[in-house]
């Protein structure tokens, strides 16, 4: 399925599930973190069939967990969308040229790095996925987005917990128009079977709130029974603290939003 706007000046957004974000900006279009793989653990369906998605200028992933590099739809699109960029942590550059993308077409970032792809800019800033890991030659293996163009700017959380410095670097950016943050928290059963966490939904808004963001989507609680939350808790937690804004939205899937 091919969705190409022509329109400009504005940006044009679907939810994709959990952490999946499509990004229309001018004539480019990103898929962030879009998990399409059709397995049964998963509680809702890929909107789009991995097959099906066509006319995507760059695939992105924040860090090298399924539910945001797909290994086996990333290997379709590297045939389907030959042209496409893949954006991703350069600590996972060999698991990403593993799935057939073009070496010209693969673009490892780190934190501090940026790319531009058409009308779209893309900024890179290290998350902590329950740990800021970093390793030996200073790579973070999972990253947050900053996505800028036509004076849009979005903020993709990747996974990641709240630390030290990280709201001053999203702020660095200027004003945000919109966020999609993790709120599924994290504890020890989860940490004990080896799922790492991130904010529990009251760090999410709080984030949010301290951001100063005009709108903020509730991520990452759709997808896995065992690894959820109530999203409608973020909503009216982030209105009773915050009531001047962020104003929360609950999507549904392929919802296309304007901003």
């Amino acid at each position: 399925m091919a969705i190409k706007l022509s329109d400009e000046n504005r940006a044009h957004i679907w939810w994709l599930g959990q952490m999946g974000l499509m990004v229309q900006i001018g004539n480019t279009k990103i898929c962030i973190d879009y998990y399409a793989s059709p397995l049964e653990t998963r509680q809702v369906a890929p909107p789009i069939p991995a097959g099906e998605l066509t006319g995507i200028d760059a695939f992105l992933g924040t860090h090298d967990h399924l539910d945001h590099i797909d290994h086996e739809s990333w290997k379709i699109w590297a045939r389907t969308n030959p042209d496409a960029k893949f954006i991703f942590p350069e600590k996972h550059r060999e698991a990403v040229l593993a799935d057939g993308v073009d070496p010209s077409n693969a673009a490892g970032l780190n934190e501090g790095k940026c790319i531009q792809i058409g009308d779209i800019t893309i900024h890179a800033i290290a998350a902590s996925h329950e740990f800021l890991d970093r390793d030996e030659n200073g790579l973070y293996p999972y990253l947050q987005y900053i996505i800028e163009g036509n004076g849009v700017r979005i903020h993709h959380a990747g996974d990641t917990v709240r630390y030290e410095g990280m709201l001053p670097k999203i702020r660095s950016f200027g004003n945000i128009d919109l966020q999609l943050i993790p709120i599924n928290g994290r504890d020890a059963k989860r940490y004990s079977e080896n799922c790492i966490g991130n904010m529990t939904y009251q760090e999410a808004a709080d984030l949010a709130g301290e951001t100063g963001s005009s709108f903020v989507i509730p991520g990452h609680w759709d997808m896995f029974a065992d690894n959820s939350e109530d999203p409608q808790k973020f909503a009216d937690y982030i209105a009773v603290k915050y009531p001047e804004g962020p104003k929360c939205i609950l999507p549904s899937v392929m919802e296309e939003m304007i901003l």
